[in-house]
């Protein structure tokens, strides 16, 4: 079964918690949440704080995704705040085993976030490790952008190497998403579906219609 992780980068801010609770009541298996600092990408979003709040108003999964460079000072802080995965981009850490190792010895799980740039192979000797492997079809750092359809072919990839070495991680993909597009996902191999503004964008009365026909 497809899950969904509508992300909190396309909510409407002033009425966080009422949006995540009605994607919790519509049937979102994860909660996705952004985080920016304004130096790995061009843009600052949330903090541990935000992650921490969620975690009173929503028992489903928090899918924190950190766009930040130095990633390892912060991860305690996120795990404390109540994240149950924290997924980075490889590329900001001289360790990235060491990395990975922090996130799992806190308890939580630990994910891969692949930019557009960033090839399978690049990460190839961390898919043992991980939990969760983040393909992204955007540039990361804003919502509303248009689906890299050639990024595709890395779900595939990441699906065959999953099968050959019995590996078990999830793929989840973010940026772009809407009905088309979760199709071609799903054909390739997804698991998880990050939606924002295909869902946010929409009256709240739709969101259960909205991930029903992402899934």
């Amino acid at each position: 079964m497809i899950k969904i992780a509508p992300s909190i980068l396309a909510a409407d801010l002033l009425n966080l918690q009422k949006e995540v609770s009605e994607v919790d009541r519509a049937g979102a298996d994860y909660i996705h949440i952004d985080v920016m600092d304004g130096n790995y990408v061009p843009n600052i979003t949330f903090g541990p704080d935000i992650v921490k709040k969620l975690r009173t108003i929503t028992n489903k999964i928090l899918d924190v995704h950190l766009m930040i460079n130095p990633v390892s000072k912060f991860i305690e802080d996120f795990v404390n705040s109540g994240a149950d995965i924290i997924s980075f981009h490889p590329e900001t850490e001289k360790n990235v085993n060491k990395t990975i190792q922090k996130i799992k010895d806190l308890n939580c799980k630990c994910g891969l976030a692949i930019h557009p740039d960033v090839r399978i192979t690049d990460i190839k000797q961390y898919l043992n490790l991980v939990d969760l492997v983040i393909v992204m079809t955007v540039v990361p750092g804003f919502g509303g952008q248009k689906f890299q359809i050639e990024q595709i072919d890395k779900i595939s990839e990441l699906k065959k190497i999953k099968s050959i070495k019995n590996l078990n991680f999830e793929i989840e993909v973010d940026g772009g998403i809407n009905n088309d597009t979760a199709k071609l996902c799903i054909d390739k191999g997804a698991d998880i579906l990050v939606a924002g503004t295909y869902i946010f964008n929409k009256p709240c009365e739709e969101y259960k219609n909205l991930i029903h026909s992402l899934k």
